[in-house]
């Protein structure tokens, strides 16, 4: 079916211009990749054939440096997405409006094609934590990740896309399923979803679920985004983890999830996420193709089965 798409609460006035028409055509239609600093001459150099490029918010908050230099002459060309790691959304206090301040002016100043963060929390009171980590899923912590995505999004005055987590346990007192939680986060605020297929696949595995049926009852028609990206599973011989490691090729488990959610999508735009590891870009590029090419093979199933 087609991809049903969420207004947001507070939309931008929307860009005319033949650049940004242009950009967001490319973007719909064509894989992107990460942005990383080992990348940044080749790609000036030979402006290779991409759909967008995607950047961690906090690596360029900067107002100067070697990063917003590169990313300012970049997103001249090509289109440019924002993930945010750092808003804590799922985290117990407020959003730190600092932060929040500093990564709004980011996304103001690059008017990129979407904005995301996580289902997650990395901070508490004064400790930052470098990982993101899971919440319960209970009507408590339903109405604190609401009411911070609604700040969020007003604040930054767009819309904001949440990703679904890779977890490695669960809570006791979850009194919904994470499906369950999401449908419900994105019908109190509006807010879109981000789909990691490689999440799904990491938590699925870690937990013992099955990740078609999670796909099934995953709220499709508010995903306008999705990410594709490699896992480790650790050598523990007892209980063996799979770890969403992000320095390994898509594996053959993430592709075929990936052509079925798309089955349940429709098209939708795709990043083949890396943040380790780095190979020659040419890898990332031909991993951005071939989901490129499922996605084309994908949409031709759906309109032959329209038309019978």
């Amino acid at each position: 079916m087609s991809n049903v798409l969420i207004e947001p609460k507070h939309p931008q006035a929307e860009d005319t211009s033949p650049v940004s028409s242009s950009f967001a055509s490319r973007f719909m239609s064509r894989s992107g990749i990460s942005l990383k600093p080992a990348y940044y001459q080749l790609i000036l150099a030979s402006f290779p054939e991409i759909g967008f490029f995607e950047i961690h918010a906090e690596n360029y908050l900067s107002k100067g440096g070697p990063a917003r230099h590169y990313l300012d002459l970049i997103r001249q060309h090509y289109p440019i997405t924002v993930h945010g790691v750092g808003l804590s959304i799922g985290g117990e206090h407020s959003i730190d409006q600092q932060h929040l301040e500093r990564v709004s002016q980011l996304v103001n100043e690059v008017q990129p094609q979407i904005f995301s963060e996580h289902l997650a929390w990395s901070s508490h009171d004064n400790s930052f934590l470098n990982d993101l980590l899971p919440v319960a899923y209970d009507e408590v912590t339903l109405r604190r990740v609401c009411e911070h995505i609604d700040h969020i999004q007003s604040h930054a005055k767009r819309q904001v896309l949440i990703e679904n987590p890779s977890t490695y346990f669960e809570f006791n007192r979850s009194k919904m399923s994470e499906t369950d939680f999401l449908t419900e986060m994105v019908k109190r605020t509006g807010c879109g979803l981000l789909l990691d297929i490689n999440n799904v696949e990491v938590s699925c595995f870690n937990h013992g679920h099955d990740p078609y049926q999670y796909l099934n009852n995953f709220p499709v028609s508010a995903v306008k985004q999705m990410h594709l990206a490699g896992h480790t599973t650790d050598q523990n011989t007892v209980v063996p983890l799979k770890i969403d490691s992000h320095d390994e090729p898509v594996s053959q488990d993430v592709w075929s999830l990936y052509q079925h959610t798309l089955s349940l999508t429709g098209d939708c735009p795709t990043l083949i996420e890396r943040d380790g590891n780095l190979p020659a870009i040419e890898e990332l590029l031909a991993e951005a193709r071939f989901a490129d090419k499922i996605r084309q093979t994908v949409s031709q199933e759906i309109i032959r089965e329209h038309a019978i």
